[in-house]
């Protein structure tokens, strides 16, 4: 906790008084981003401790790997007790419903190419074919597929 003015009640450190209103906004921001995802779910929108320490890591200044005010973390990944955070089921469904579609995607791209590249091949070997029936005293290199 930062030291405050007994009389004013602010924060006496402006550095640490810019650091603490940053971070206030930030989660504020967070959480009414949530509540703008989840207008019709009752899920909770309370952000996870471990949520807002990796906010005030990546606000807080750095002072030879020291946050400025705060000293050195002892770590940054939750202890082993610490519950995994409340994640809804719809949305994890969503999510992987999303990856299954871009790797069905990809699967097609690269089929895509692999035809591609099997077409060129049999045109370069009728190209060579050719060559040679043309140019039959010639050699030709031996040029492997890629």
């Amino acid at each position: 906790m930062a030291y405050t003015n007994k009389k004013t009640g602010q924060i006496d450190d402006g550095l640490v008084r810019e650091v603490v209103t940053l971070v206030q906004t930030q989660v504020q921001d967070e959480v009414s981003q949530l509540q703008t995802e989840d207008d019709d779910s009752t899920a909770s929108t309370n952000l996870s401790r471990f949520r807002i320490n990796e906010i005030v890591e990546s606000s807080v200044p750095k002072k030879k790997r020291r946050l400025v005010g705060l000293g050195r973390r002892t770590r940054s990944v939750p202890p082993s007790s610490a519950p995994p955070p409340f994640v809804d089921p719809e949305v994890l469904t969503a999510q992987l419903k999303d990856k299954d579609d871009r790797i069905s995607l990809l699967e097609t791209q690269m089929a895509a190419q692999q035809a591609g590249y099997e077409a060129q091949r049999r045109l370069n070997q009728q190209m060579m074919e050719m060559m040679q029936r043309m140019y039959p005293n010639e050699v030709f290199p031996n040029v492997p597929d890629p």
